[in-house]
């Protein structure tokens, strides 16, 4: 992955993240949102802003 893109994902995974916690939302299942990958998180984040 070329460093650019890398740097991209991670910032947008830390976004991601923080946006999560605000939610009240630390875990999914068993797993830590820092183990989670960037699709993993979009889909979180997506279903959970609203309200479902």
């Amino acid at each position: 992955m070329a460093p650019q893109l890398k740097k991209a994902v991670e910032m947008r995974k830390k976004q991601l993240i923080q946006r999560l916690i605000q939610l009240g939302i630390y875990k999914k299942e068993e797993r830590h949102l820092y183990e989670l990958s960037l699709s993993e998180l979009e889909s979180e984040y997506q279903s959970n802003k609203k309200g479902g």
